[in-house]
């Protein structure tokens, strides 16, 4: 697969990277531990080099998977982690609960270093901007674990453009994680720019709209009760009806391109800039290899311009989280 620079850091990695975080939370059923293993070794042997955890997934059940499953492959890839949550356990509100205090910080990267089996943790971000807690102080605890050689980049997830660059200037930010795809656009309009600005690379979460854009969920699709996308307002049922527009055109851009829905949405994104690596996540190993896949569709000017067409004919209905969640976004 195509290698790519995350930023201006000489951070490289492989033009798709897998993300975890549904091989242990948040959407239901969760798999076996060996399938995910067995998914998480087949992704290396795919090519994948890049692969996204996070402490609170579980918690810490994702990097404990993580971590032995990649254990063989030491060198050959990079391993991104999250902190800035105390991590929910059974009876609290996961989202609730917001720590980027420096004591914090230095206290978690040693339990997310055992348990991802590493000596240095490759990309480390702030999960979520804590409100309490100077961006500048964030960045100077991760600057000192860089010093140290506890980790070698630092990364930032759902942050405004300014809190970047207020971080930015403490210690550079190597890569910022949020979402964007075809259905949650939101970046383009300051978030990109601020990027390309300061030569930092963009990791969008949730490519593939949470599932949506695969083309395998529609409006009489049910959900495990303790799936999270019950409780997204753009997954209620008449929202679902409504938006499954964008699929119907991905659809036929796929068939003439001989693509899945999937790919085609994968290989937009991937045309945005060359900077730009997604992480769709999978527990099935036919899914990894169909986003694999999508890395080799090639999108001439005039099919990048027919989705664009075609999409600004659509507005997406429903917000991508509950009010509470979004508030912990973009500040």
């Amino acid at each position: 697969m195509q290698i790519r620079k995350l930023g201006n850091r000489n951070l490289e990695v492989t033009a798709l990277g897998l993300g975890c975080m549904g091989m242990s939370w948040s959407y239901h059923p969760i798999p076996d531990r060996t399938q995910v293993i067995s998914l998480l070794r087949a992704a290396v042997e795919r090519g994948v080099t890049f692969f996204d955890t996070a402490e609170v997934y579980g918690p810490y059940a994702n990097e404990e998977l993580v971590g032995e499953a990649l254990a063989p492959f030491r060198g050959q890839v990079v391993i991104a982690t999250k902190f800035g949550w105390k991590p929910a356990f059974e009876g609290e509100a996961r989202w609730s609960r917001l720590d980027s205090r420096p004591e914090h910080i230095r206290q978690v990267v040693e339990g997310s270093l055992k348990r991802l089996r590493v000596d240095v943790i490759d990309l480390y971000y702030q999960h979520r901007v804590d409100p309490e807690v100077p961006i500048e102080d964030v960045a100077g605890a991760v600057r000192d674990l860089i010093e140290q050689g506890k980790v070698r980049h630092f990364g930032m997830s759902e942050a405004a453009p300014m809190t970047i660059r207020r971080a930015h200037a403490v210690q550079p930010v190597t890569a910022v994680q949020s979402e964007y795809s075809l259905w949650y656009r939101e970046p383009e309009k300051e978030l990109l720019p601020t990027l390309e600005e300061l030569g930092i690379g963009f990791v969008p979460f949730s490519p593939l709209g949470k599932g949506f854009l695969t083309g395998k969920i529609d409006e009489n699709t049910t959900f495990d009760a303790a799936d999270f996308r019950t409780m997204v307002p753009r997954f209620k049922q008449e929202n679902r009806k409504a938006n499954h527009a964008l699929v119907d055109f991905l659809n036929r851009i796929a068939e003439r391109k001989h693509a899945t829905p999937s790919q085609i949405a994968l290989a937009w994104l991937l045309e945005q800039k060359p900077w730009i690596v997604p992480i769709p996540g999978t527990t099935k190993v036919h899914r990894l290899e169909e986003n694999i896949g999508a890395a080799a569709v090639e999108l001439t000017p005039e099919d990048l311009g027919e989705i664009e067409s075609a999409a600004a004919q659509i507005t997406v209905q429903g917000a991508r989280y509950p009010e509470h969640i979004e508030q912990m976004s973009n500040r």
